[in-house]
């Protein structure tokens, strides 16, 4: 039996099945959560970034809430950005709608590419859901 267990909402199995890996998984009173992009409920990703900021968060919030947790329980942040010079202040705008005091450590990295063309972000999580 595994020590963990794999967090897959439904709009996520497709992903899941194909691609072999959990949107999050549960392990003990710790949710680990896989990087989440910021593609709409129809699959694409805008070009508009704040839209793409806020898909990405609103993504990682659903996978949150299908391990039982919410932003407050979130103790670690990684972002992953293409050109995060240019737009790290939008979205860290955006980022303060989500994610309110205390704030959870945060890294951010700037990269080359994600496995999505088009994205600009990715956003994993680590969440502690102990009291």
């Amino acid at each position: 039996m595994s020590r963990f267990t794999p967090i897959v909402p439904e709009n996520a199995r497709a992903s899941y099945d194909m691609f072999h890996f959990a949107p999050a998984v549960k392990a003990g009173d710790w949710v680990y959560v896989s990087g989440q992009l910021g593609r709409g409920a129809d699959g694409t990703t805008p070009a508009d970034l704040e839209q793409q900021f806020t898909n990405a968060f609103e993504n990682l919030g659903a996978v949150l809430e299908a391990a039982g947790a919410t932003f407050a329980d979130v103790v670690e942040l990684s972002t992953f950005h293409i050109g995060l010079q240019d737009h790290i202040r939008q979205f860290i705008a955006v980022k303060d709608r989500f994610v309110v005091e205390p704030y959870p450590a945060w890294t951010a990295v700037g990269t080359t590419e994600l496995a999505v063309p088009g994205a600009i972000v990715e956003i994993k999580a680590v969440a502690y859901l102990g009291k």
